[in-house]
């Protein structure tokens, strides 16, 4: 018999603002350290649910619809789940997906929810954390209303559910394709019932990605009837909106097990039902658990680490495990994959497409990372961004499902690509990805396919400033400071590829644009402020002061931006009046009050020591700085300060959002005893290693060994360093060093050593 039904709802109009190897099977057990509870709570915006390494799909609990910590769709203090959607992003500050969402219910079903402020739709379920397990690759729960366990995998492109019902002749589940988190604008919809065990649908959403589709396919291992509601609903707030369910029955014997398979797609569903079928044949659940378990231990046997700290091993190797959820697969198993021309390409099946750069964030820590563990895969995402902006026109400052969002400022995938290139990593058109380089530093709006909404925010009239009269007005453009730090950075960077290229009169050019830091400091505040149309400070001026995403500022204030030279700290340091008025200032920044004033201060200022704020991007680098100025002690007992009041293994213990890894690099790389200040120079500073012993197993089989002599809670400083037998009188080393493979001694103390100096 065919069952076919098909609902399509037209757009109901309304805008929002804006590796591949397989595992061997001698690998231990890293995935035992992982609690993929770390940032489910505070503001971390992470999630429980079963993901492989950079996989398509995360099917995870939803315990919330709105607010800031829905973003991942589930929170920790939560008591209800709403049910298992099928995408999610990983700690993120703003909120998209939350596509495709399947609950089991048992009794007469309830679907209408029609109140707007309601976190929890009528069908939900309470639960207990006692009752609740994640690992990566796994999530189970038991749904305390209907007296079901929940349990999920998943492989790349497909998730498979397990579901143990009691004895009922009204067993179910609710396929709601109308949910989204923070409640989206359904654009279409269409579901097909193909078959009394087969679903599926399409849709899309307008929100922070204006055209995000999805289609799904589910495969059932029973049976079902069903009723379809494919009507609309007034809201308790007298909005009508279109309602997209698939309600399934059948009847269950006590403890009997239902599976279903999920797989979705951009593309069409067909592609999300080939992703499914490949990867997962058959019904076998506990094979699809191991093979996930066995993925994310291959990605975390990257790095080994020696510590009698098992606290400290559970947040090492959870950080390890943020870092690997994102970017996310975006082709299909058959290669096909949706362009930011939003049009369907036929890609190959070797070099997939990824998606969800969070850039603003990731090249400080994640991507330099990469290039340490997985360079060939970082040379897969660059590719992504090369055929991102050939399809769309520029490289995009965030993508999130081949859409341009323009969030955040910067042109970033710059860094990344610069500092892969400068680290020998080649695997790409250089030429291409330099082109598209000096594109994205000029104004020009012409060529880009994304929204009229987004446009100005993609390619904003503060890189024509900067371009045509040295600097951005404070008076014409938001944010212009942060802006124009994150410019002539970026711009740095494409000074060297210039370089690199042959093409010396652009580096020349861009050398200067480098420079455009030195206009914003103000000899007599001595920090970085806005200059307007006129060439004045803009008045008044508080350094502590927040306007969230409306000041001169990103996120931060002059005390976090003031510092954001990282392509020359000599400079910064010469702006400043030297080295001691330099390392005052430095100091200063420590010991501040930590209050921020402002009607609307910005949340994303967290994480604060004085007016450091390690929950946020911008202030990441700065504790190296004292590297730069032969004050290393300060750098070693500062780092140890943020790995003891910023990271912990609890729901809270990451002090800001995850960003799709970011917060967790920075961690990865400064404990294993160094930092990158600067992508785009293959130069590393020295910290204070967290371990008695790191390993980085490194592509091709050498190791790179970081060993902490005479290390505790308490020798937090360095007494010497050596690297292959060979004293090191700086605290820096070379990216070569790390490739080459070898092994760095740091002999720990508890006493600052002031012989530990640049000469």
């Amino acid at each position: 018999m065919n069952l076919k039904t098909f609902l399509t709802v037209g757009c109901l109009g309304g805008l929002f603002t804006l590796s591949s190897c397989t595992a061997p099977t001698n690998v231990k057990d890293y995935s035992s350290y992982v609690n993929p509870f770390i940032g489910t709570g505070g503001h971390g915006h992470t999630f429980p649910g079963a993901v492989v390494p950079h996989g398509m799909i995360q099917p995870s609990p939803d315990t919330r619809i709105d607010g800031w910590d829905a973003c991942s769709g589930y929170y920790y203090a939560d008591s209800t789940i709403n049910g298992f959607s099928h995408t999610h992003v990983s700690g993120t500050g703003c909120c998209d997906y939350g596509d495709v969402l399947l609950m089991p219910t048992v009794g007469k079903q309830q679907y209408l929810t029609t109140d707007p402020q309601s976190q929890t739709l009528v069908y939900a379920s309470s639960f207990s954390h006692e009752n609740e397990v994640a690992e990566p690759g796994y999530y189970s729960v038991f749904l305390d209303t209907y007296q079901v366990k929940a349990e999920i995998s998943a492989t790349k492109r497909g998730a498979i559910h397990r579901y143990t019902f009691p004895e009922n002749s009204e067993s179910g589940f609710i396929i709601d394709l109308d949910y989204s988190l923070q409640r989206q604008t359904n654009s279409e919809m269409e579901i097909e019932v193909i078959s009394d065990t087969e679903i599926c649908g399409h849709k899309k959403t307008t929100y922070w990605a204006f055209d995000q589709y999805i289609n799904f396919y589910a495969k059932f291992s029973k049976p079902f009837s069903y009723t379809l509601i494919t009507d609309s609903i007034t809201m308790d707030d007298g909005k009508r909106l279109p309602v997209c369910k698939a309600l399934l029955h059948f009847d269950t014997k006590k403890n009997e097990q239902v599976l279903v398979k999920v797989g979705v797609s951009a593309v069409d569903i067909a592609g999300a039902r080939k992703n499914v079928e490949s990867e997962i044949p058959g019904w076998d659940f506990d094979k699809v658990r191991k093979d996930a378990r066995q993925a994310w231990n291959q990605y975390l046997s990257k790095i080994d680490i020696t510590t009698s700290d098992k606290e400290d091993k559970t947040i090492f190797y959870t950080a390890l495990y943020h870092t690997g959820i994102s970017p996310n697969l975006f082709s299909d198993a058959d290669g096909r994959y949706l362009g930011m021309d939003l049009e369907v390409h036929q890609g190959d099946t070797v070099n997939p497409v990824y998606t969800v750069f969070s850039l603003w964030d990731t090249f400080r820590a994640l991507h330099p990372l990469m290039t340490i563990i997985d360079p060939n895969l970082n040379n897969q995402f660059i590719n992504s961004l090369i055929k991102k902006q050939q399809e769309g026109g520029i490289y995009p400052m965030w993508d999130l499902a081949s859409n341009y969002t323009g969030t955040m400022i910067g042109y970033h995938a710059v860094p990344v690509i610069v500092d892969a290139y400068m680290k020998g990593y080649r695997n790409f058109d250089a030429k291409e990805a330099y082109k598209a380089c000096l594109r994205a530093a000029e104004y020009d709006t012409t060529g880009i396919k994304c929204p009229d909404l987004v446009l100005p925010h993609l390619m904003p009239k503060a890189k024509y400033y900067k371009n045509a009269i040295g600097y951005i007005p404070c008076d014409r453009e938001n944010e212009s400071v942060a802006k124009a730090l994150e410019y002539a950075y970026d711009d740095w960077c494409i000074s060297i590829f210039a370089e690199a290229m042959n093409d010396f009169e652009s580096k020349a050019k861009y050398e200067r644009f480098a420079k455009a830091y030195e206009f914003y400091f103000d000899k007599s505040t001595r920090f970085m402020r806005g200059l307007d149309s006129k060439g004045e400070w803009r008045t008044p001026f508080n350094p502590r002061a927040s306007t969230h995403r409306n000041d001169d500022y990103c996120e931060g204030t002059a005390w976090q931006w003031t510092w954001f030279v990282p392509h020359d700290v000599e400079g910064l340091v010469n702006l400043m009046g030297g080295e001691e008025a330099f390392v005052q200032k430095l100091d200063s920044l420590f010991a501040a009050d930590s209050s921020l004033e402002g009607e609307t201060t910005s949340s994303d200022i967290s994480g604060l020591i004085g007016q450091y704020a390690h929950g946020n991007e911008p202030s990441h680098h700065v504790i190296h700085l004292y590297n730069y100025v032969n004050r290393p002690w300060r750098t070693q007992e500062l780092v140890d300060s943020v790995y003891r009041s910023q990271y912990a293994n609890s729901v809270d213990g990451l002090s800001g959002n995850e960003d799709c890894g970011q917060m967790s690099a920075w961690y990865i790389l400064n404990s294993m005893g160094f930092y990158q200040v600067c992508p785009g120079k293959p130069v590393y500073s020295i910290g204070r290693p967290a371990f008695d012993k790191a390993v980085i197993n490194l592509p091709g089989g050498k190791t790179f060994s970081i060993i902490a002599k005479n290390n505790s809670k308490k020798n937090k400083y360095i007494e010497s360093i050596s690297l292959n037998g060979k004293s090191l009188e700086t605290p820096f080393f070379n990216h070569q060093d790390i490739v080459n493979g070898g092994r760095m001694e740091i002999r720990m103390t508890d006493k600052p050593n002031y012989k530990t100096h640049i000469p």
